[in-house]
């Protein structure tokens, strides 16, 4: 049995300073640079060593608007043979449980698959709940905090990082394990891959045409989780004041008659 293997990636904020939509509760995407959730790059790099060492392929898959494209560019850059988008509207403003549903849905579609790599959290929201539930739709057995996988006849022993000790397990496939972060040193895109995706048609891209899931079940609609309140920082009106003095030591006597002025050098 060869290693046929989905890893999911998440294409996230490139910031700690998000902007939320008041009435939703949600991310609002426009406008803000994004990339690769970091801990899925761990994911994908275990996906490529166990390729590397035992042969079979590796698809990289993600839900998101159309812009995650890149991430799965990227994906394919650094080895993975092909990728699968997610993506439309109606799955827009999914909680983890209407994510995973849909996720665990394009995931049966992807025929000949026996193992699933998730990161251990997404930096947007670090909730660690994606692996568990896609494990549940999907009815495998799941091992989380993994550093390291060997492989032989059908089975996987894998390592697995508690606080102060290792565990190890010996788990049948099909499975889903989730990489502990900073497990292993992720690699670098190679042009020539990367060009792939331009050449090749490498990437898919499925709808709910494609997947015909219930608009009951995913997106804002089959969310359960909703956010009732956000808090927001309050502007505060700065004023500007420009000193125009050459002398360096007359700017820093000014600069401290200013800090002193606003008590701001007082103990």
């Amino acid at each position: 049995m060869t290693l046929n293997i989905i890893v999911g990636i998440k294409w996230v904020p490139n910031t700690t300073a998000v902007n939320i939509d008041q009435k939703t509760g949600t991310l609002i995407r426009t406008g803000t640079p994004s990339i690769i959730n970091p801990p899925d790059l761990n994911a994908l790099e275990l996906a490529l060593q166990l390729k590397d060492r035992y042969g079979g392929t590796v698809t990289a898959l993600t839900m998101g608007p159309p812009m995650a494209k890149i991430g799965l560019e990227h994906a394919i850059g650094i080895g993975c043979d092909k990728g699968v988008l997610i993506s439309d509207q109606m799955f827009a403003g999914a909680d983890t449980l209407a994510t995973s549903y849909t996720l665990s849905k394009a995931i049966q579609k992807i025929e000949g698959y026996n193992l699933v790599i998730v990161g251990q959290e997404t930096v947007d929201s670090s909730t660690a709940h994606i692996g568990a539930q896609i494990a549940s739709w999907l009815d495998l057995p799941f091992i989380y905090y993994v550093t390291e996988v060997n492989y032989s006849n059908g089975n996987l022993l894998v390592k697995r990082l508690l606080e102060n000790s290792y565990e190890e397990y010996d788990v049948q496939l099909p499975a889903l394990i989730s990489t502990s972060m900073h497990s292993n040193s992720p690699r670098k895109v190679k042009l020539m891959s990367k060009l792939r995706t331009k050449t090749e048609g490498t990437i898919d891209t499925w709808n709910n045409a494609v997947l015909g899931l219930n608009a009951l079940c995913i997106g804002l609609k089959g969310s359960p989780t909703f956010v009732a309140k956000t808090q927001f920082m309050a502007e505060v009106a700065r004023k500007k004041e420009v000193f125009k003095e050459k002398d360096s030591s007359k700017a820093a006597e000014w600069l401290v008659n200013k800090l002193n002025e606003d008590n701001l050098l007082s103990n």
